[in-house]
């Protein structure tokens, strides 16, 4: 399988910084709570990430924002992340309620831990996944 094929391919891909203690926290979060096996992953420092973060228009180097990119379609930010939430199902649908909150006041509010996210949380090297869970990673 080709990386720009990968989206499309194998379902939704998360594009996580693999070396943020934060964001692999919420990775293996996602591999313990999709039971589906929806999501796969690429960690921002492998070329899948960065060629999926160049095409998706963030700083491959300085990215402040998740991404997650289904097919021909992508999120960013919260509207990312509450879409991850709802697509596990389950009691996870409830985060769809964050779109109550206004963009303009969730965004900002997420920027602010991503650029902190090192200084807060540290950095790791990146997460290891098992055998079973290695199927879900975009290399």
């Amino acid at each position: 399988m080709s990386i720009d094929d990968a989206p499309a391919a194998g379902g939704p891909v998360i594009v996580f910084d693999g070396v943020c203690v934060l964001c692999n926290g919420w990775v293996r979060f996602l591999l313990r709570h999709d039971r589906r096996r929806r999501y796969r992953f690429a960690a921002m420092q492998t070329r899948a990430g960065r060629r999926l973060l160049d095409a998706h228009g963030l700083d491959a180097d300085d990215p402040a924002s998740f991404l997650l990119v289904d097919g021909d379609r992508a999120w960013t930010d919260t509207d990312a992340i509450r879409r991850v939430l709802v697509g596990l199902g389950g009691m996870w649908r409830a985060a769809a309620l964050l779109a109550l909150v206004p963009r303009i006041v969730r965004d900002p509010l997420y920027r602010r831990i991503a650029r902190n996210r090192y200084r807060w949380f540290g950095t790791t090297v990146c997460h290891m996944p098992s055998e079973e869970e290695r199927a879900r990673f975009v290399e």
